[in-house]
């Protein structure tokens, strides 16, 4: 079915139903093999943190928190998909209603609190899961870790996915979580990332092979934010920088519907200003981290912005739910295209 045919009846639907009917949806058809018909895996090869992705467009973590879908959501096309975001402990996430669509802007607002099943859970899955694409595993605190002990969150789920990841990334930029933010200043991250680096560091040793580290940032930093976490990640060797999470800027947005709900806000709106913290990151950081453009890519021409701006690798979410899976084929063309240029 075609998905232009199929949302508006999602869209009838509570945001986080329709969410869960559209994953039960896809793992049906994955199962019953309709997926590769539809969604030719197109290769567009690209190195990026010691490792090769099919192609560059992946999935952005929040879609499938306990990676109960991977081998569904691999067969529409992304050259790696993120999970998570995982605590160490089950938890239940903030209170319902905690998901908004904002139609006229093509965006969401969220405020899910890292719902999710657990370390463990996501673990099992990891396990039996035969995508062959690269899999990041995304890993946060539980809500109820005081802020000054959250390392230990971090470095319990960094242990235990280890050996299942391609790429852990640390996120410390949900706003939905209290205070989590305050993790990306001062002595705070500098703490943070030397307990949780030291840690990945025996961990390579132990196993024997070196899975990156990524850091996921907010767009909501001021420019010597920016040039401070720059000088972290580079102090503390870290591997790789997604930008940007979701805002708390409502910007355009607050007289929509819903435009004045808690939470991050994703989608459209967000595009310019994550493409804007991207690109001060790049020019700071000179291609001594990898970096994945991610927020507000609803078309081709915003994926290849992603690219202009330095990034290497970009995410897709929110631009999924308005424009369906289709969006992942265009982005691979557009970028193949752009490509293509710099080559001429």
């Amino acid at each position: 079915m075609s998905y232009s045919l199929l949302r508006p009846f999602l869209f009838s639907m509570d945001p986080e139903k329709a969410h869960e009917f559209t994953l039960e949806l896809l793992e049906k058809a994955h199962k019953a093999k309709l997926l590769g018909f539809v969604y030719a895996q197109q290769s567009l090869p690209v190195e990026c943190m010691g490792m090769v992705f099919n192609n560059p467009v992946g999935l952005a973590a929040g879609l499938d928190k306990n990676a109960d879908y991977i081998d569904a959501l691999g067969e529409l096309g992304f050259g790696f998909i993120e999970v998570g975001t995982v605590t160490p402990k089950p938890q239940e996430g903030n209170q319902k209603p905690r998901m908004f669509r904002l139609k006229e802007a093509n965006a969401i607002i969220n405020r899910m609190g890292f719902n999710n099943k657990g370390v463990d859970h996501l673990i099992r899955n990891m396990r039996k899961c035969k995508y062959k694409g690269n899999i990041g595993i995304n890993i946060g605190k539980n809500a109820i870790t005081p802020v000054e002990h959250a390392a230990a969150d971090y470095i319990y789920c960094l242990e235990r996915v280890y050996p299942y990841a391609s790429y852990i990334t640390v996120n410390i930029s949900s706003p939905n979580t209290k205070n989590l933010r305050d993790l990306q200043s001062g002595d705070a991250l500098r703490k943070l990332l030397f307990e949780i680096k030291s840690r990945h560091l025996q961990l390579a040793v132990d196993y024997g092979f070196y899975v990156p580290l990524v850091l996921k940032v907010a767009p909501d930093l001021e420019p010597e934010q920016i040039e401070f976490i720059c000088q972290q990640l580079l102090d503390f060797d870290i591997d790789g920088l997604i930008t940007t999470n979701t805002t708390i800027s409502r910007i355009g947005v607050e007289d929509l519907p819903n435009g004045n709900e808690a939470g991050g806000l994703s989608g459209r709106p967000v595009s310019h200003m994550s493409t804007m913290v991207l690109e001060q990151f790049t020019d700071i950081l000179e291609d001594k981290v990898a970096v994945i453009g991610v927020g507000g890519i609803d078309s081709g021409d915003k994926a290849v912005k992603k690219l202009q701006a330095g990034a290497s690798l970009v995410q897709l979410y929110s631009g999924l739910i308005y424009k369906g899976p289709s969006l992942v084929q265009e982005s691979i063309q557009a970028i193949g295209g752009y490509y293509d240029t710099l080559e001429s």
